[in-house]
């Protein structure tokens, strides 16, 4: 599945140089001029916007805030203003990560990578098994294998957890000789 990824910057340039990075590393790209393009064409398929923040129109502090009300996309500034308020700024907006100009082709496609990687690990749904309880048998005794729990006929045996381990090594692989 590739990552779709919308650049919003107006300098044609910087969008250009960003555009063939990203699609040489095989990411799906849009480019929009500025904020109001970016708008309109964000959709449940923008995985990552890398935004300016200087742009005419809107800007991209007002255009993320907008991003906000309606997604969680991940939005990595990439932008000219490097002062710390201007990045304090940034994040509280809803950015998720700042780049300041000029920036090396590698830190942007780690950023891009780390930020993907996340978004892609945390939207997805958590696989929350709801285990059975499983018993295993042996002779006399029985062994709760989800709440580690050892019965000798019927009553519980406390044991330490090395103690429990080796048990339930030993019952899983009854034919098994440990040396």
């Amino acid at each position: 599945m590739k990552n779709h990824i919308l650049i919003v910057e107006d300098d044609e340039a910087i969008r250009e140089g960003v555009r063939i990075l990203l699609e040489g590393e095989g990411y799906t790209v849009q480019e929009a001029e500025d904020g109001f393009q970016c708008l309109k064409k964000l959709s449940a398929e923008t995985d990552l916007i890398i935004l300016d923040i200087m742009m005419p129109g809107i800007s991209g502090i007002k255009t993320c805030e907008e991003i906000r009300k309606t997604s969680h996309v991940p939005v990595l500034f990439l932008t000219a203003k490097g002062q710390e308020s201007d990045k304090l700024i940034g994040l509280m907006a809803g950015g998720d990560d700042y780049l300041v100009k000029p920036f090396s082709y590698a830190e942007l496609l780690a950023r891009v990578k780390a930020l993907l990687r996340r978004y892609c690990v945390y939207s997805q749904p958590l696989k929350t098994e709801k285990k059975t309880e499983q018993w295993l048998e042996y002779g006399k005794l029985k062994v709760n294998t989800q709440y580690n729990e050892v019965y000798r006929e019927g009553e519980e045996i406390h044991l330490r957890e090395m103690e429990y381990r080796l048990l339930l090594l030993m019952m899983e692989n009854p034919q098994k000789i440990f040396l």
